[in-house]
């Protein structure tokens, strides 16, 4: 465990930075029930910060896992409309919404993966409304993560589980730069850096974007009026924040009719509680035509197959090799920091807000922008130092933006 001085830094920066909570504003936090002690920190903080009200939605993964082995599929297939309404209510009243994920890697392995997809698609269906609320800015979210046992272990698997977790512990603390002395201060800084690198990406507009690395060569076709995003984002009432900590990504939209080739992931990806590794997908026109995988085709599979959206691009990312969560050497077999070690590209939804005017549109509007609609989206991993990227110009003019896995632009300079 933390020492308390550190888990106070750390709560202070996801409210100060991550939902930027702001007086008599209500705060809904879902976590862990093993992270307990911390998240009873952000509360006390948040209501020190002046918060009206925080709701706490605990879960437990051992109590997970109990549900999947023993209840019938018509309850798995199920999302309770209690919990929708539940969400529903605190995004109608402005609340902030704080994630903290830290689930066992493996925690459904031997779980049918064809029920860990019914729940995932029951869930998306069901939480679509509150969804939009969070994809497009409508109100402050943020993602981060704290230790726990299993997750630890997984990812330090010759340590005892104390050991592994104070080893997590030192890795978080670092890469989310709790460990500065004035941590809300770095990020300012951090999030200049961001600013700068996705406003480059603004002013060049490129037409297309070419992957190439071992297993890789991936044409990635922009819409019109594509938007840049990275770091801070801004909420519909102009309220700043960082929807994810650790973040190193500037990221757009793919045109949904315009990727083209074959890409390889180079780190593993999370998905349900199960692992897919080693897996390659190729498209046409924008839709995944063939896959495959070392490791979870199946679950693989389930995913592409949640609608015809979960086989298009909603996402494209880009990260240094030298990104702090890169450095640091670990896998985390946790989304939100495998994907800030590495370029990475998603599966489903695209943000509406990385399009001009994207908030505003409907989903025929969008469709015709090539923005894509899914009830998915799952990042996963591409990028290493063995990545070039190329941008196409509206010219015809190709130039350098990635070589040997880090920026050819001069992000740094301006």
């Amino acid at each position: 465990m933390a020492d308390k001085k550190t888990m106070e830094k750390y709560a202070d920066l996801a409210l100060r930075t991550g939902v930027n909570l702001q007086d008599n504003q209500a705060l809904m936090i879902n976590a862990p029930i093993e992270g307990a002690d911390f998240t009873r920190i952000v509360a006390r903080k948040a209501y020190e910060m002046g918060a009206k009200d925080v709701h706490i939605n605990w879960s437990d993964d051992e109590l997970t896992l109990l549900k999947y082995e023993n209840a019938p599929d018509e309850v798995i297939g199920h999302f309770p409309e209690w919990k929708v309404k539940l969400h529903d209510m605190y995004a109608e009243d402005g609340a902030a919404v704080l994630s903290i994920r830290s689930t066992n890697p493996d925690l459904l392995k031997e779980i049918d993966s064809a029920r860990v997809a019914m729940a995932n698609k029951a869930s998306a269906q069901a939480m679509k409304n509150f969804r939009q609320y969070t994809m497009n800015d409508r109100i402050t979210w943020s993602i981060i993560s704290i230790p726990t046992g299993d997750w630890a272990q997984k990812i330090f698997p010759g340590k005892a589980r104390e050991d592994a977790v104070e080893s997590l512990w030192d890795a978080i603390v670092k890469i989310v730069r709790v460990d500065r002395d004035d941590p809300v201060a770095a990020w300012d800084e951090h999030n200049k850096t961001l600013e700068t690198a996705r406003e480059i990406l603004n002013r060049k507009k490129y037409q297309k974007l070419v992957f190439k690395a071992p297993g890789t060569d991936l044409e990635i076709g922009l819409p019109d009026g594509h938007i840049w995003k990275g770091g801070l984002a801004v909420s519909e009432q102009g309220t700043p924040f960082n929807p994810n900590m650790p973040t190193e990504e500037v990221f757009s939209l793919p045109h949904k009719y315009g990727v083209n080739g074959t890409v390889a992931s180079t780190k593993p990806l999370n998905y349900g509680g199960n692992l897919i590794d080693g897996f390659t997908l190729t498209f046409k026109d924008g839709q995944v035509v063939d896959y495959q995988a070392e490791q979870g085709e199946e679950t693989l599979k389930h995913l592409l197959d949640t609608d015809e959206g979960a086989r298009r691009l909603g996402e494209v990312a880009l990260v240094p090799h030298e990104s702090p969560v890169s450095q640091s050497g670990l896998i985390f077999y946790n989304t939100l920091y495998d994907e800030n070690a590495s370029c990475h590209i998603a599966l489903g939804k695209a943000y509406p807000t990385n399009l001009e005017g994207g908030a505003g549109m409907d989903n025929n509007q969008l469709d015709q922008h090539g923005v894509n609609d899914s009830l998915t989206h799952v990042d996963f991993m591409i990028g290493s130092e063995k990545l070039d990227i190329d941008g196409i110009l509206e010219d015809g003019t190709t130039e350098a933006v990635f070589r040997n896995g880090t920026w050819a632009l001069d992000v740094k300079g301006g």
